[in-house]
């Protein structure tokens, strides 16, 4: 393996960091892939701006480098959670699930879900009701159960980590590769947005986006320790128009090229997506690009 370097995840992995993946793959059989990623992590100093280790990145950088047959890793346990969970939910944990028409609401609030009942809740609306289903997503991220001033669940929001390339985006920025991988983390991507299908409020995505924008900054400062300063999203313009985000302010940059939204070696095939962002601070540009430091400030905000 010698000069052999590897890239996944914005981190260039040299011979050095490849030997000493194999090596803890090779010596500890009997860890989970789980307990791999963390050992690899902290020996490698793969984390976070948190200090956090970047777990789910190692994870999947382990399953790739298995299937390249570079690391041999533990069986895994097969996943049902996509598919289970609708179908066989206990009705008697489901007291939560109102079907009953929900037309009026004066006002909407954001709850951050937390794992248990409410993860559970969050995830079963997803696998449900959305048709890209509950995701598998790297990184940091938040969850939000939007819900009414009765306490009304009304929808679910997600916001998780930015895709790696987006040509649109990192032309408007003025980013080059090495800006990208220095401060993406200050984007982030609302990769899921749902309103529940028994529910009818005028304006009620727009406003839940509106609120999201200024909950988000909050929130991802207190969970990571930094605000990001840019959202973006996907909307897939063969089946909707985008007309909650355009009512919300988001700016519409372009499409993407059907290539997923970590697609590093350029190969999948997805169709073309209607690319949107919303700045969560006026100088957002100047702050990617190194210029000015990132600060959470209300003057600071649009």
């Amino acid at each position: 393996m010698e000069n052999y370097t590897k890239e996944f995840s914005g981190r260039e992995f040299s011979s050095d960091d490849l030997e000493l993946i194999k090596s803890v793959t090779s010596e500890y059989p009997k860890l989970s892939p789980t307990e791999l990623a963390a050992t690899i992590c902290e020996l490698i100093g793969w984390v976070q701006t948190n200090g956090k280790p970047k777990l789910t990145q190692c994870l999947s950088f382990l399953y790739e480098l298995e299937k390249e047959g570079v690391v041999k890793l533990p069986e895994r346990k097969k996943s049902n959670r996509n598919n289970a969970q609708p179908q066989q939910l206990p009705t008697d944990n489901a007291h939560w699930l109102d079907t009953s028409e929900i037309s009026e609401c004066n006002n909407i609030q954001l709850d951050i879900v937390r794992p248990g009942e409410k993860l559970q809740r969050w995830r079963y609306y997803l696998n449900q009701y959305h048709c890209l289903k509950d995701p598998h997503v790297y990184g940091a991220q938040i969850r939000y159960m939007i819900k009414s001033d009765t306490g009304q669940d009304l929808g679910c929001l997600l916001f998780s980590a930015a895709s790696w390339a987006l040509a649109s985006r990192d032309k408007l920025i003025g980013w080059t590769p090495e800006d990208r991988k220095e401060r993406l983390h200050l984007i982030v991507n609302n990769s899921r947005f749902l309103l529940l299908p028994w529910v009818h409020i005028n304006c009620l995505a727009s406003r839940a986006l509106s609120l999201a924008s200024k909950r988000l900054p909050g929130d991802w400062l207190e969970t990571y320790s930094y605000a990001p300063v840019l959202i973006e999203t996907f909307v897939d313009v063969s089946k909707y128009k985008g007309t909650c985000y355009k009512a919300a302010n988001w700016l519409y940059i372009g499409e993407t090229l059907g290539r997923g939204r970590n697609d590093y070696s350029h190969e999948q095939a997805l169709s073309r997506k209607a690319i949107f962002l919303y700045p969560l601070q006026h100088n957002y540009i100047n702050v990617l690009n190194g210029i000015t430091p990132c600060k959470l400030l209300k003057a600071d905000a649009l």
